[in-house]
């Protein structure tokens, strides 16, 4: 497991991002959850989509991670609430501008009253999930970044 700590106004952000090593060049998983044990718990979920993983706690460190790797994400499943300036609706919207066939998923237990202005072509799953509409979503997001990308790329 590689642990990458990505800079944001000259800060270092807590636990940026965390990879785990895949040499297959496969579609990628972002997600994004700040309290560890939910991440660990769905990280396990997503071990069966056949993604790469990458782990982030903030929505800064994801929006970091997809500058560096856009390219190989086919999906971000973040949480709404998280740490820092930026939330996962805020996230979701910057993503969607940057990328606008990347399927991004928000979810949330409480999303407040913001969920009436979820970003248009954002997926809002409320917790708790099934976990087969889960994996569903990814591999239709898997399937989508091969679809629109040459040679699966």
């Amino acid at each position: 497991m590689a642990r990458c700590l990505l800079g944001l106004a000259e800060q270092a952000l807590p636990t940026a991002a965390i990879m785990r090593p895949d040499r297959s060049q496969r579609w990628a998983v972002l997600i994004v959850e700040d309290d560890a044990d939910l991440r660990a718990l769905i990280v396990i979920l997503f071990e069966e989509s056949a993604l790469e993983i990458v782990e982030c706690e903030s929505a800064e460190a994801a929006l970091a991670t997809m500058l560096m790797r856009g390219r190989d994400v086919a999906m971000i499943f973040a949480d709404v609430r998280l740490p820092g300036a930026m939330d996962g609706f805020d996230l979701a919207r910057e993503a969607k501008v940057r990328w606008p066939h990347l399927t991004v998923v928000l979810t949330s237990g409480n999303p407040g009253r913001r969920i009436q202005a979820l970003p248009p072509h954002v997926i809002y799953l409320p917790k708790p999930w099934d976990s087969s509409k889960v994996l569903a979503l990814a591999e239709r997001a898997k399937s989508a970044a091969q679809e629109r990308t040459p040679f699966g790329r």
